[in-house]
């Protein structure tokens, strides 16, 4: 066999490797939040009086998410909230809070959401689900974009996404009346996640 014919036979076993060879694409991840080490939160802001922003968060919560990098569709997120867990930096209006005027933490004690459908881009993502809260459950859409993904110091790999998204009072059967300028409460979600 001469060189050319040894080239050709090369060139066509090589082709025919490559046209049975599948695709190779990212296969969809499993996180944890990172809710124990803190490198996630769950915070809201409400206007007061229709003056100035009151701001708040979640201070105890938990979840997993799956990412997909390809196929952003294959990727889903559900998230649980200790209700009892608020806080405004100001104990008399925390407890307020944790009332049967607006969360009702002793009769539901959890609030959550469950990913149905994400779609777009990791620069603009809709995260379309449904939130509980006060034991209504409704359809919520989570605009997020993602931050990064990589590698950490302690062996391990992580990512992260920030998202926000808004409710109203009444939509919860929050009945309270703060006036016009506080019927809407608006989330911030900023959550980090270490691979499984």
């Amino acid at each position: 066999m001469n060189k050319l014919q040894s080239f050709g036979l090369s060139l066509g076993l090589s082709a025919s490797m490559l046209a049975v060879s599948p695709t190779v694409m990212a296969a969809p991840v499993e996180y944890s939040i990172d809710t124990p080490g803190m490198h996630a939160s769950v915070n809201f802001k409400i206007q007061h009086l229709g003056y100035s922003w009151l701001t708040g968060r979640f201070e105890k919560f938990s979840g997993d998410y799956v990412y997909d990098a390809d196929t952003l569709s294959n990727s889903r997120i559900s998230v649980k909230i200790d209700t009892a867990s608020v806080s405004t930096n100001h104990a008399e209006r925390d407890k307020h809070l944790r009332s049967a005027d607006f969360l009702n933490v002793k009769k539901f004690p959890e609030a959550k959401f469950v990913s149905t459908t994400i779609t777009g881009g990791d620069d603009s993502m809709q995260v379309k689900g449904q939130f509980t809260l006060n034991g209504v459950t409704r359809n919520m859409v989570i605009e997020a974009h993602k931050i990064g993904e990589g590698k950490d110091p302690w062996g391990g790999y992580r990512s992260g996404f920030s998202g926000t998204t808004s409710f109203k009072l009444a939509d919860y059967k929050i009945s309270k009346d703060l006036g016009p300028a506080s019927a809407e409460v608006f989330l911030e979600l900023h959550i980090e996640g270490v691979r499984k």
